[in-house]
């Protein structure tokens, strides 16, 4: 009973860690495939490709599911923000594996394979992570979808009300043409 209550008032966050355990696998999956295959010797470019292809899942999941309801900004700058956040994310997730390998130098062939793979593992995938996850938290609902309730709930909406139904729509008016000539009277006594 307690745990629905904590989910339902934290129900951003708790969609955000789901997102971010899909993006977890997605980026864990990416980077070994990269990193055991074309880009063996550059591991943190392995993860930061593998990164980058997770933040892009990563958006569309935030956007339409765990913060499906925040907003208040136009979508070109809703974008450009949520990368702006994301790339200050993806370099925090390197800054522990790039501690790891260069500055403690915890690569072959300083210490063993199966070290260098766990710590590899550890600093980059789940440390690296973590900081990276609280820091776009943070910044996601203070600057990126900034106002709740800012879109319509998917429940209840009207069929057609989508997410664009919001943009409120002018009347349209005319813009007077350039090339119309004035219009002169005519008076039928003439």
């Amino acid at each position: 009973m307690w745990l629905t209550g904590l989910l339902r008032k934290h129900h951003e966050a708790a969609k955000f860690l789901v997102v971010g355990g899909v993006c977890f696998v997605a980026t864990t999956g990416v980077n070994y495939t990269l990193k055991l295959t074309v880009l063996h010797q550059k591991p943190v470019t392995a993860l930061a490709v593998a990164t980058i292809v997770s933040t892009v899942l990563s958006y569309v999941l935030n956007r339409e599911w765990s913060f499906r309801t925040r907003g208040g900004r136009e979508r070109h700058h809703e974008a450009a923000l949520f990368f702006s956040v994301s790339a200050v994310g993806i370099v925090l997730n390197l800054i522990p594996l790039y501690a790891s390998r260069y500055v403690f130098l915890l690569r072959v062939p300083d210490v063993s394979r199966p070290v260098q793979e766990v710590a590899d593992f550890v600093s980059g995938i789940i440390v690296g992570t973590l900081i990276a996850m609280c820091f776009r938290l943070w910044a996601f609902k203070r600057f990126v979808f900034p106002q709740p309730e800012a879109r319509p709930r998917s429940r209840g909406r009207r069929a057609g009300a989508g997410p664009r139904s919001r943009v409120v729509q002018h009347e349209s008016v005319p813009a007077p043409s350039l090339t119309a000539r004035p219009a002169t009277r005519t008076d039928p006594r003439e």
